[in-house]
C-alpha cells in the first residue's frame, strides 16, 4: 500500500486542507513554497494517465475549492502533477501539488 493511500485510511496523520468523500488535500511535509498542498484522490490511481476524465472533471472543481479555500486564487498558483519515472513521479499515486504564497518562478521562459 502507497504512502498516500496509509494517509487516506488513517494509518499516517496529516494536516488536513479540505477533504470530501472522493478527494483529499494536506499540506507537504516538506514545502517547496510558503503555501505547498497536496492534492489526492482517495481511490488509489497510479498516475495522471490512469484517472477517467469525468472523475478528474470532479478532481478539478475540488482543487478550485482547494484553492479557494488556502485564499490564493487571487495572487495565483503552481499546479503540477508528475508522472511516471521520466515525469518525475516519486509517490505512485496520482498527486498535485499546490505552490503558492510567494512567486514560485518559472519552469520556462524568462525570469520575472
Amino acid at each position: 500500500m502507497c504512502i498516500f493511500c496509509k494517509i487516506v485510511n488513517g494509518e499516517i496523520p496529516n494536516n488536513t486542507i479540505l477533504e470530501n468523500e472522493e478527494f483529499l488535500s494536506f499540506y507537504d511535509i516538506n514545502p517547496a513554497a510558503k503555501i505547498h498542498a497536496l492534492i489526492i484522490p482517495k481511490k488509489h490511481y497510479e498516475s495522471f494517465d490512469d484517472i477517467q476524465p469525468e472523475l478528474m472533471a470532479n478532481m478539478t472543481k475540488f482543487i478550485h475549492e482547494v484553492a479557494q479555500k488556502l485564499n490564493v486564487r487571487e495572487d495565483g498558483y503552481r499546479l503540477i502533477t508528475n508522472i511516471k519515472e521520466h515525469g518525475g513521479q516519486e509517490v505512485p499515486h496520482l498527486h498535485f501539488h499546490l505552490l503558492a504564497g510567494e512567486y514560485v518562478g518559472r519552469l520556462v521562459g524568462n525570469k520575472k
